[in-house]
C-alpha cells in the first residue's frame, strides 16, 4: 500500500457537503473521518480551496 500526502480540514456541515459534492466531479478526498472533518490530498489544496471559495460566492447575498 502506497502513503498519500493530505491535508486535514475542518469545516461545518454546510461546506463538508459542498466539498462531497465537489469529490464527485474529481476525486481528492482520502478519507472521511466525521460531520467537521475530511482528509484532502495536499497536492489538491489550492484548487479544491479555490472551487469551494467560488461555490460560497455563488451562495452569498449582495446588495449590488
Amino acid at each position: 500500500m502506497k502513503a498519500i500526502r493530505g491535508v486535514l480540514l475542518t469545516c461545518d456541515s454546510a461546506v463538508k457537503q459542498i466539498l462531497l459534492t465537489l469529490n464527485e466531479k474529481e476525486s481528492f478526498i482520502i478519507e472521511d473521518l466525521d460531520d467537521y472533518h475530511v482528509v484532502i490530498k495536499a497536492d489538491q489544496e489550492y484548487r479544491v480551496r479555490r472551487e469551494l471559495e467560488a461555490e460560497l460566492e455563488k451562495n452569498t447575498y449582495s446588495l449590488e
